[in-house]
């Protein structure tokens, strides 16, 4: 497949299993939220993706940033590159893992989760929802996704109000941007006291919201 990456089968075998994708930030890999598995739905079928670029000092990014910017500014060429691999990887993944297309949902952290929203909204068609953890929306050139395309689509939207990487502002302007496309089929959590990280509380918030679509079908 396009993206090195770590599978883990469903530990409740079923034909066509639904696919998660667990998608790092900047300066991990494949291993970084591989654990998080464990307490997630068993239906799924969990793969853990390896972002296309080293990043400096160590690990793996999604796209460039340019740090002398204020804000921080992400490499849109990048972002938008990274996201056609990713869909790349979606397309590929019934016939090499045996996955169902229909159900296929990403869990994303920081720059993860910036390719999460990016991917669904240029290519909604390959995704039945996304988790979206402590990220924000990435302004790329191309045709603005429209009500109608995004039909069959959810979000949940995690944030720390804590966080001093991606303000929480940010996942704020993101919910209400795609509240505005999605209408009441997007959650937006934000949870006091957590800085930019993956807590218990909210890893329990993501298993919940994912298993809930599972359970809707």
């Amino acid at each position: 497949m396009v993206l090195v990456h770590r599978s883990i089968p469903p530990r409740l075998a079923s034909d066509r299993p639904p696919l998660l994708l667990l998608l790092h930030g900047i300066g991990a890999d494949e291993e970084d939220l591989l654990p998080l598995a464990t307490a997630l739905d068993p239906r799924f079928h969990v793969v853990s993706v390896r972002a296309p670029h080293l990043a400096e000092p160590m690990g793996y990014r999604w796209y460039a940033i340019d740090w002398t910017a204020t804000p921080p500014r992400g490499d849109p060429a990048e972002i938008a590159a990274s996201r056609d691999l990713l869909a790349r990887f979606v397309e590929e993944a019934p016939a090499a893992l045996g996955t169902d297309p229909a159900r296929a949902f990403l869990l994303g952290f920081s720059q993860g989760a910036i390719l999460s929203l990016a991917l669904l909204l240029a290519r909604p068609a390959l995704v039945r929802g996304v988790v979206a953890h402590s990220g924000r929306l990435a302004r790329l050139p191309g045709p603005e996704p429209t009500p109608e395309a995004l039909a069959g689509t959810e979000v949940l939207l995690l944030h720390g109000a804590a966080d001093d990487v991606v303000p929480a502002a940010l996942g704020r302007k993101a919910g209400e941007v795609l509240s505005a496309l999605l209408g009441p089929r997007v959650e937006h959590r934000e949870i006091p006291g957590l800085g930019h990280e993956i807590s218990p509380e909210s890893l329990a918030l993501a298993a919940a919201w994912l298993s809930k679509r599972l359970d809707q079908r």
